[in-house]
């Protein structure tokens, strides 16, 4: 399917048979993962109707990781971001942070381990760049008894060693990453790698609405919480929608998940912020909405997609304004976690409503901003 959508609310219906979003996505695999996927495909639409597993899915959610995550309103933020006549959107942060574990990635992690045994699978694989899916995925090894491998990359390694102790602590087996640039790419290769000679005793945990069909999916579906919860507690709180959700998007998973229950909401911007590193213009950015080109994947398609029929909204962010962001929000909002922008705030209309997702706890950055932070 080539071309743009008439309707962007055709997305709640993606992706097609193909597994395409729009011109974006579908099914590019070695013929040895073919089956697997198809497999997998076929579980999971199964399951998403099977009422016992859904008990159980809701339960674990709620008794271990901690569901729902609430919706804080951000009252210093709020009255820090007030213009001269007293007038300012009001800004809302949606916790998922306090999940345990520390971040959104559990929700899919735990929702796949489930879907893993129901299929046979013992072994568990997984990629992961800043170490919180690799936690995640860990974490739910352990409380599955499954056996857990993390490809990570040996930069990523080095930054991130908080989180490599906090895998193998779970008992994961943590494998470095060394060709390539050593990061979240080439830590990806390596796992399909695996996938492809152990297809058959090994299921593959893909942390992002990213990858072959039916990964995007089926990861956006576990993640749908997020938006979910968010409407029903806008509900209680004023009576109403969100008027702005802003999410950061790297693969898209968080952000995914926080958008897809109000893609039909016409009314409900969607704006995703991704990093500019040192600015658009260095050649040292993952802006590959803002900056890349359709051909050339890492983003969601499902993201593309939005993109594409202008459903959704892309800017960028350089670390510097990241980190600025960051501390403002540790000073002022009192708390201190990462995934939010303050791009959009100023200029919005009073009393707009914006939901920030705070995606993850900032503690596994710690070690990188005291280079950078001067305090």
């Amino acid at each position: 399917m080539v071309g743009k959508e008439a309707d962007p609310a055709a997305a709640l219906q993606r992706p097609d048979s193909f597994g395409r979003f729009g011109k974006f996505g579908g099914k590019y695999v070695p013929e040895t993962l073919m089956y697997a996927l198809t497999e997998l495909e076929a579980a999971f639409k199964s399951l998403s109707t099977d009422h016992e597993f859904q008990k159980e899915l809701d339960g674990i959610l709620r008794d271990y990781v901690g569901r729902e995550s609430p919706l804080y309103f951000a009252e210093r933020l709020t009255e820090h971001y007030k213009r001269p006549d007293g007038k300012g959107p009001h800004i809302y942060l949606k916790r998922e942070d306090l999940n345990h574990t520390g971040a959104h990635k559990i929700n899919n992690a735990v929702a796949q381990a489930l879907l893993a045994k129901r299929l046979g699978k013992k072994r568990i694989i997984a990629e992961t760049g800043a170490g919180q899916h690799g936690v995640a995925t860990a974490t739910v090894c352990a409380r599955f008894g499954l056996q857990c491998v993390i490809y990570m990359g040996a930069q990523d390694m080095e930054r991130q060693s908080l989180n490599v102790f906090r895998m193998r602590l779970l008992g994961a087996e943590v494998r470095a990453v060394h060709s390539g640039t050593a990061t979240l790419k080439d830590a990806t290769s390596e796992a399909i790698r695996d996938w492809v000679t152990n297809v058959e005793s090994t299921h593959y945990i893909l942390g992002s609405v990213a990858g072959p069909h039916p990964y995007p999916m089926m990861v956006r579906e576990f993640h749908a919480v997020i938006g979910k919860e968010t409407r029903k507690q806008a509900l209680e709180k004023w009576g109403g929608k969100p008027d702005v959700l802003v999410a950061c998007v790297g693969g898209g998973s968080n952000a995914m998940g926080l958008f897809h229950e109000f893609v039909d909401d016409k009314d409900v911007r969607l704006i995703g912020v991704e990093a500019a590193g040192f600015g658009l213009d260095s050649g040292k950015h993952a802006a590959t909405l803002t900056k890349g080109e359709a051909r050339l994947p890492w983003v969601g398609p499902e993201h593309s997609f939005l993109k594409d029929v202008g459903r959704a909204e892309y800017y960028s962010i350089t670390d510097e304004e990241a980190l600025d962001g960051w501390r403002a929000l540790s000073c002022i909002g009192d708390i201190s976690c990462t995934g939010l922008s303050r791009e959009a705030v100023p200029t919005l209309p009073d009393a707009t409503k914006v939901v920030l997702n705070c995606s993850g706890r900032g503690d596994k950055d710690v070690q990188t901003a005291i280079k950078h932070l001067k305090l």
